[in-house]
């Protein structure tokens, strides 16, 4: 490919170029025009760019540097790790994630975190002797932590390959432009957020593992997004009718802790009326205001009573939210060495379902942001001010906003907790009737089942029910049982263009199965297994498609996959 022909094409609407259509949700003032010249030193060749640092992006790297290539990783934030760092959102993970049903890099990431508590925490007797370590003892995981050791976790895993130069990671940059010939992606143009300098990017492979697909409209690459219809999958739990628009809601997570007796209580939010007397318009009903301690059962959608106490105390027969997503419990440290237990807020209070993010324009990405940010901040006045206590009073003063553990200035996280994407047109689609354990039965006749339809493709594996939380359109949550399931590798292989892959939510699955595809161990086997699928596709001088589609080529790559620590079925399938 000709570089200095690509630069020149930068501005351009023709062709095989696309600028993006949205602004960096870390910079909003950096420009959406791309250079019309670059000197030679500002360009990037490795085997493989990974554009996105999440734990797909991540996953993908690792897997790719340890098979022998040269990888460039860009991440738009300045925290690598995705949802699990950068989102504030601590593991969603299944029953049996210490033994199996993960990758064994992945396992080896859980045990890391362990051990930088173990090493560098003055945890108690106790909690430094337990064998599953939570350091949080949040209920929603078996392992609860803070983004910033999450984040230092992953940046050692990362460092040797730096250090060789085998790795090059570009932190607060954003693809902005990609040059495309044919089937083909030539390169990829990233722009820097702080300083504006731009930097174009060639590999002969492309991973696509940003929170919303970005690089699947910049490539041209076929995908969709929403909610297909009953009609176009067949699914038990489809809507009738088609709409692209209609994602599920995203959130603006933040950390707090509790100091009793004293008083932390914010300034009051200039949203803060509109959201204390907002009752979202959902179908099925929700169950009153958002602002309260009671939501919709996700299961039965009927009115569900919750409970907070920041003292982490039991409330009764109702979840604290509190101990939920806690991930950090005084009890575990010894005597003196917090003042009170830090939790995360991800709660129903909190889903922001009156925008969608994807592809939107500067302006409204913005918008629906600032918007996001102006609930949770809603959410922690009520608690602060409003909420129920058990003594009789109201508020909780004491709750104090964390920045220093979000790692921003406003103690929100530094980016959206996505739980929807761009996916891709897949070479194979998952549907509800391979995963769903209601809609699987009525395709195989069977009331019960072990797991989930067997792929002879598969490269990983992974569970959660489906979760869809409410959407834009205004579905109430669809939440239903699913199956132990496999990841197939036809659903990472887009159906036209040649050498892009995704790794994140943007795979081969629909607006359905995507609620159980999206979680933290599932994106990173996705990514772990596409930056082999690359390092196999180089040596083997074959594409991803042929992988998939000569059974000695397919046999070959799995046998590796498993050589590696990828598990490629359930121990009962």
């Amino acid at each position: 490919m000709n570089r200095r022909h690509f630069i020149e094409r930068v501005s351009l609407t023709s062709g095989g170029l696309f600028s993006t259509s949205f602004l960096s949700f870390s910079s909003y003032a950096a420009s959406t025009e791309s250079s019309l010249a670059t000197t030679a030193a500002d360009h990037q060749s490795a085997d493989v760019i990974v554009a996105g640092g999440g734990l797909g992006g991540c996953a993908a790297a690792l897997s790719a540097l340890r098979n022998g290539l040269k990888v460039v990783l860009t991440e738009e934030t300045d925290w690598i790790g995705g949802q699990i760092t950068q989102q504030g959102v601590p593991p969603d993970e299944h029953p049996w994630i210490e033994t199996h049903g993960a990758t064994r890099l992945y396992r080896d990431f859980r045990t890391a975190v362990r051990q930088y508590y173990q090493t560098y925490y003055p945890l108690t007797d106790a909690a430094r002797t337990r064998t599953h370590l939570n350091p949080g003892d949040g209920t929603v995981s078996k392992l609860c932590h803070e983004p910033k050791v999450a984040l230092a976790v992953l940046l050692q895993m990362l460092a040797p390959y730096q250090s060789s130069r085998q790795l090059v990671l570009l932190l607060e940059h954003k693809i902005v432009a990609a040059d495309v010939t044919g089937d083909q992606v030539k390169a990829l143009k990233a722009r820097n957020l702080r300083s504006g300098k731009e930097l174009v990017l060639e590999a002969p492979y492309f991973v696509d593992a940003t929170e919303l697909g970005d690089l699947l409209p910049l490539t041209k690459t076929e995908f969709v997004t929403g909610a297909e219809s009953r009609q176009q999958t067949r699914e038990l739990h489809a809507p009738e009718k088609a709409d692209p628009n209609n994602v599920q809601a995203f959130t603006m997570c933040m950390a707090m802790d509790y100091l009793p007796g004293e008083t932390h209580v914010i300034d009051k939010p200039k949203e803060y009326n509109f959201w204390r007397n907002l009752t979202p318009k959902l179908t099925p009903a929700w169950s009153g205001r958002l602002l309260d301690l009671q939501y919709s059962n996700p299961k039965t959608l009927e009115p569900k009573a919750l409970g907070f106490n920041p003292e982490g105390v039991a409330t009764g027969d109702k979840l604290n939210l509190w101990n939920y997503r806690r991930i950090l419990s005084k009890a575990n440290f010894k005597p003196g060495t917090f003042a009170g237990d830090i939790s995360i807020v991800n709660w129903p209070q909190n889903d922001y379902t009156l925008g969608n993010l994807i592809g939107a324009s500067e302006k409204d990405f913005k918008h629906h942001v600032d918007r996001a940010k102006q609930l949770s901040l809603s959410l922690l006045y009520w608690l602060q001010t409003e909420a129920p206590r058990p003594d009789g009073g109201q508020g909780w003063a004491g709750l104090r906003l964390r920045p220093d553990i979000m790692g921003t200035e406003d103690g929100l996280a530094k980016y959206p907790y996505i739980r929807e994407s761009r996916r891709i047109k897949a070479l194979f689609t998952i549907l509800e009737e391979h995963v769903g354990a209601d809609n699987r039965a009525m395709i195989t006749g069977k009331k019960t089942g072990n797991t989930a339809a067997p792929f002879a493709d598969s490269v990983g594996v992974g569970y959660y029910h489906i979760d869809l939380h409410p959407s834009t359109a205004g579905n109430n949550y669809i939440d239903f049982g699913s199956l132990p399931f496999q990841i197939p590798l036809g659903a990472l292989i887009p159906q036209r263009v040649q050498n892009l892959l995704p790794a994140n939510k943007n795979i081969g699955t629909t607006h359905i199965t995507n609620g159980c595809y999206r979680l933290h161990p599932v994106e990173w086997s996705i990514g772990e297994a596409v930056g082999m699928l690359v390092a196999y596709a180089q040596q083997k001088k074959v594409t991803p498609k042929a992988v998939h589609e000569k059974l000695n080529l397919r046999e070959e790559f799995q046998k590796m996959v498993r050589s590696q620590g990828i598990e490629t079925q359930w121990p009962s399938a």
